[in-house]
């Protein structure tokens, strides 16, 4: 837990898978990471691991094995994840190195001098 939630506080969970599904389906389970936002303070509430078991109900116990189409879905949805991740870090490096080019214009070169304001 991040910080406390009281009611009237709504809350959104976002999921994303943390392993390759092909790697853990294969094992009856799949792991998840989940970020619980608080609305009213605007910020995380939780951080939360899953660790979900496939079970077959007809059998009533864990499945050794998942389902084909569940195997689909969560490998699109990891390349998904993953497509996304590789964009955003895009992202973020090309603010860094905006950031670091203003640095250099503005403050950050070898005849720069500080300014320690004045005493009186």
């Amino acid at each position: 837990m991040k910080q406390p939630m009281t009611w009237p506080d709504k809350i959104t969970v976002y999921h994303r898978l943390t392993k390759d599904p092909s790697d853990t389906l294969n094992k009856s389970y799949f792991q998840q990471e989940a970020l619980i936002l608080s609305e009213c303070k605007q910020r995380p509430a939780a951080r939360v691991i899953e660790q979900n078991y496939l079970y077959d109900y007809t059998q009533l116990r864990k499945t050794s094995t998942a389902p084909e189409f569940i195997l689909r879905q969560f490998q699109e949805t990891w390349a998904l994840q993953e497509e996304s991740k590789k964009q955003w870090q895009q992202q973020v490096a090309g603010i860094e190195n905006e950031v670091r080019r203003l640095e250099l214009e503005s403050w950050d070169n070898p005849d720069a001098v500080e300014d320690m304001g004045s005493a009186g």
